[in-house]
């Protein structure tokens, strides 16, 4: 077993009352793939930021290796005398580093590098710091939810940068797909302990509820242990003759061990408020159309929304699902074409940006609109500190400024608030940022269940999967041109159903390809001599050898490069990428020679 490079053991860190950290421990080896996962506020990320040296615990060891590099993705990157991304970025490399890797990253992550970072959104802002910490390609990368504000193609392309990078990871996230990929190890850190399982995400959650099984059967146990001691010290003979102190003793160790004993964190229970039914048909868009400039972000469309349908939108950032949203709710009039919203609708709305939060409320005020001490919820008055606590909120938090909450607390809020109101619309906007798996569960839940109707923008494709009946996406997610199909089912449909037209498009341009081979072969003899190549023709035939050439050079100027054997080991971003384009060169060199073949097979028929 290769020595850790990162460890931390018996960390102990408290805030006051009940310990954040209590005995908690993480070890790094080389080649680890860790998902670090918990109950929001269960102290992942202040455990990572002690991993990273920017917190200090109160007590416990901490061991990094002298010569390691660690790197940690900070949530607000500090831009401060940086006038690009790029030198923000640059900034995070050693001396031995490859400066391309920062612009490879930066175009993958849909920067130029030119941005100012004053300017800079809160997604862009993220992938800035992402590119920072990725490129020396440290050691041990810290990642506290790098796929938040990422879209799914971009996701999709983290996932493999960290699957072939030779740093080992330490991930929190909430996507459920991308630990599964990205992870060999799983760290679970619950009520300040923290418990390792040497298998991926993916074998996380029925081990966790083997754990919690045994767990529960052995307070059961203990309980029993107590009854008979108690009767014992009641009624045994032993115990009229005389007091046995040992055995007495013993008994109040029993008591104080399941009187301390603290089950695992309470699970989210809450349920949408429902409000009057809404009419059968809940939107009607016919034709709409939408543009900015030149720039076309909804071509002409057309849907049908019915009551109970639980409808996803996914595709880029920029795509447009935000304004495709909004005009099929009414908050933004079409260019052409009509949206009918249907009877009695109660919409209730999450916003992704969460500007429905003033950071100086309270939390009691927030969720009562400052009404006093109570809400009402499904037609019940509710205490809000009562209602709070199927959020996980503590009753003494009832007058903690929201400012003081973490970024998944937040999202609870809003979502706590949200469904207190009566609705059968609801509108959901990257619902999944910052919430933990055991609320997204409820969030699934929510969802699946709702009798009204949903329509959600996600990048989540464990949630989507999961949740919805269909699918709208670009027709063309890698050049977005304003045109959208409706798929029916969750992402995995769509993507299945994209793959299948894919290949039935292949078999309908192969077939046609076969009969104009046909028709061409059946011309009159004496046709074929007065018919003759086109210009266009002429043009590629002339000049098809000399770009198969410089195709071929490149090639090999790749193959060459490829041929290092270290070039893997030392850089293996560089090996990857000349792959790919070495891949793609050859599948264009491919192609010309199929269309050079073509063509002097036509110029050969026609001449002869």
């Amino acid at each position: 077993m290769a020595p850790p490079i990162l460890k931390l053991d018996d960390i102990f860190l408290s805030f006051g009352g009940t310990p954040l950290l209590a005995g908690a421990s993480l070890q790094v080896e080389p080649g680890d793939r860790i998902s670090l996962v918990g109950r929001n506020g269960s102290g992942k990320s202040t455990l990572m930021k002690i991993a990273a040296g920017l917190a200090e615990a109160q007590s416990g060891e901490v061991f990094r290796h002298p010569s390691a590099t660690i790197r940690y993705l900070h949530q607000a990157p500090d831009f401060d005398g940086y006038d690009t991304v790029a030198a923000y970025a640059e900034a995070g490399l050693g001396p031995s580093d490859d400066p391309y890797r920062v612009t490879y990253l930066l175009e993958h992550l849909g920067l130029t590098g030119s941005e100012d970072p004053k300017s800079l959104s809160g997604g862009e802002a993220r992938r800035a710091a992402l590119a920072r910490v990725m490129a020396p390609e440290p050691d041990i990368l810290l990642l506290d939810e790098p796929t938040n504000h990422l879209d799914l193609p971009t996701i999709e392309w983290l996932e493999g940068e960290l699957q072939s990078t030779r740093s080992a990871l330490v991930v929190i996230s909430h996507d459920r797909r991308f630990l599964e990929k990205v992870s060999n190890a799983t760290v679970w850190l619950d009520r300040g302990q923290s418990r390792r399982l040497n298998r991926g995400f993916g074998h996380f959650e029925a081990w966790r509820d083997e754990v919690l099984e045994a767990e529960e059967l052995e307070q059961h146990k203990l309980g029993k242990a107590i009854e008979r001691e108690e009767h014992w010290l009641r009624y045994g003979v032993t115990a009229r003759r005389k007091r046995n102190m040992r055995r007495l003793g013993a008994l109040h160790d029993l008591r104080a061990r399941y009187r301390g004993h603290k089950g695992p964190q309470g699970s989210v229970q809450a349920g949408a408020s429902d409000a009057q039914e809404s009419g059968k048909l809940v939107i009607e868009a016919e034709k709409i159309t939408k543009a900015y400039g030149e720039r076309t972000i909804v071509a002409p469309f057309s849907i049908r929304v019915h009551r109970g349908d639980c409808i996803g939108l996914v595709g880029p950032n920029g795509a447009g699902k935000t304004t495709l949203l909004k005009m099929l709710t009414g908050q933004l009039a079409p260019d052409s074409g009509t949206v009918k919203l249907g009877t009695n609708l109660e919409i209730a709305t999450l916003d992704q940006r969460r500007e429905d939060l003033n950071l100086d409320d309270t939390l009691a005020h927030y969720l009562t609109d400052g009404r006093g001490e109570t809400l009402l919820v499904n037609g019940e008055q509710r205490h809000v500190t009562g209602y709070m606590k199927e959020f996980l909120f503590q009753p003494e938090q009832a007058r903690t400024p929201i400012r003081n909450l973490s970024g998944g607390e937040r999202a609870r809020l809003m979502l706590a608030r949200i469904l207190s109101r009566p609705t059968n619309l609801l509108i959901l906007d990257e619902p999944t940022n910052d919430l933990d798996i055991e609320t997204l569960d409820l969030l699934q839940e929510i969802v699946a269940g709702f009798a009204g109707t949903v329509l959600l923008v996600s990048h989540d494709r464990d949630f989507l999967d999961r949740t919805v009946t269909s699918t709208i996406a670009p027709a063309d997610p890698e050049n977005p041109d304003g045109r959208w199909i409706e798929y029916a089912g969750g992402y995995s449909d769509m993507m299945a159903q994209r793959r299948g037209a894919i290949e039935e498009k292949r078999k309908a341009e192969k077939a046609e390809k076969a009969k104009a081979a046909e028709t061409s072969a059946a011309v009159p003899a004496e046709n074929k001599g007065k018919a003759k190549l086109s210009y266009k023709q002429k043009f590629a035939l002339e000049n098809l050898p000399k770009e198969m050439e410089k195709a071929e050079k490149e090639i090999a100027a790749r193959e060459a490069k490829m041929a290092d054997p270290a070039l893997f080991t030392k850089d293996p971003a560089t090996f990857n990428r000349l792959a790919a384009e070495m891949e793609k060169l050859r599948h264009s060199l491919t192609a010309m020679e199929e269309e050079w073949l073509e063509l002097e097979m036509l110029r050969e028929e026609l001449e002869g």
